[in-house]
């Protein structure tokens, strides 16, 4: 794509103002600026003024699930299957690890951060162990796919080469950069964040199958022969993953998605509630939930809407494929985006000046058609690392990691 050809595709548009300083540029940072414009997908700027409705709820209904106890009578069946998946390669893990440490005080991937308190222990080499001692128990090697963001891409691939992987064989751990969607003003126009750069942002983290692809590792896992991805989030130092009793059960009970959950300690806990919506799957966020709904209770005491998801997933790669074919529902987000005015000159908002564009993976959830929750006992797989003190911080991981038994 040459200037005219990239000026009359946002003419069409009215986004001309992202060639406003085209003049001033290098010639490289000239092909740079029009190979950003050739990559904008369009549909997704065109929600601006034609919005996805994702407010409304249809009719909730509690999902049944597999409780720990459940889990404990019947995790010999369930070892047996999940074994034979992983030794037989069927099973692949993704790491979403594309964001930063920030609210921990660190500009480095959050996967970096130290979590030791004697010696240096990182989030990236707990979730490695973790890994490697499902490996150890299947007597296999699961690939490991682990996306990074366009920021922090370069600085993990070279923790991970720094560390030697963490004891893992580097040729069983691919990374890709996850893709980003342009960021847009109030007034609809996409945002330079440089002169030469269009401000945009990851597309969350539902857009994760899609870089996948992008990054042309759908090749890898055909010739594998990979059948099952387990998705998880890079802040649960005490999650298992590629869980091989979690495996099973989501074979054997013959369903598309498996979802790790907690019980909820109470109906009021901040975490989003898998459950079912007009008769599939789905996850309310708890501000979602009218207040009667998460406070009801079974003839038993129980809560009718006990699961609370922590981001760890089994997906069925063959219906990934068939999901690439529907749309994922992108949610337009309100944020403060640093750019440029139009003079050039660099604006640090204070409030909220544009959009941002995201996918999130609980709306792949409900694609799958049918999902199973699993639960997991809270203080042994459950130790998530978003705040640096309090509730879900570094001082509550590491006091779960020690009562786990791990050296710090």
């Amino acid at each position: 794509m040459k200037k005219e050809e990239a000026l009359r595709v946002l003419r069409d548009r009215g986004q001309e103002q992202l060639l406003r300083f085209y003049d001033e540029l290098s010639p490289s940072e000239r092909d740079n600026l029009i190979g950003q414009i050739e990559r904008i997908d369009w549909e997704t700027v065109a929600l601006f003024d034609h919005p996805e409705d994702l407010t409304g709820k249809g009719r909730i209904a509690p999902l049944k699930g597999l409780d720990v106890g459940e889990i404990a009578q019947r995790k010999a069946e369930f070892l047996s299957v999940g074994k034979a998946a992983i030794g037989a390669g069927k099973v692949g893990a993704v790491l979403l690890a594309g964001g930063q440490g920030t609210r921990l005080g660190s500009d480095a991937p959050k996967g970096t951060f130290n979590v030791g308190i004697t010696r240096t222990v990182s989030i990236f080499e707990r979730l490695m162990c973790n890994l490697k001692e499902s490996n150890s128990v299947c007597d296999a090697t699961v690939p490991l796919y682990i996306m990074t963001s366009e920021k922090n891409d370069r600085e993990t691939r070279a923790f991970f080469e720094q560390n030697a992987y963490f004891g893992y064989p580097a040729s069983e751990v691919k990374f890709f950069v996850q893709e980003t969607a342009p960021c847009v003003g109030t007034d609809g126009k996409i945002l330079l964040e440089e002169k030469g750069k269009i401000a945009s942002s990851p597309n969350g983290n539902g857009g994760w199958y899609a870089s996948l692809l992008q990054a042309g590792l759908g090749e890898d896992l055909d010739k594998r022969g990979v059948e099952w991805l387990n998705v998880f989030a890079v802040d649960n130092v005490l999650q298992r993953i590629a869980d091989p009793v979690f495996v099973g059960a989501t074979i054997a009970e013959g369903v598309n998605c498996g979802a790790k959950v907690v019980r909820k300690t109470c109906p009021e806990e901040r975490v989003g509630v898998l459950c079912l919506e007009d008769g599939a799957p789905n996850i309310i966020e708890y501000y979602e939930i009218p207040k009667e709904t998460a406070a009801a209770r079974d003839e038993r005491g129980e809560l009718l809407y006990p699961y609370g998801v922590i981001l760890n997933y089994l997906f069925r790669v063959s219906r990934l494929k068939e999901m690439e074919k529907a749309r994922i529902p992108v949610h337009v987000v309100k944020k403060k985006i640093p750019c440029l005015d139009e003079a050039g000159n660099p604006i640090m908002p204070q409030t909220e000046n544009g959009y941002k564009f995201e996918t999130l993976i609980l709306d792949m959830v409900r694609l799958m058609g049918n999902c199973l929750p699993y639960e997991v006992v809270r203080e042994r797989e459950f130790a998530p690392i978003k705040n640096k003190t309090g509730t879900d911080s570094v001082e509550s991981a590491r006091e779960l990691l020690a009562r786990n038994g791990v050296e710090l």
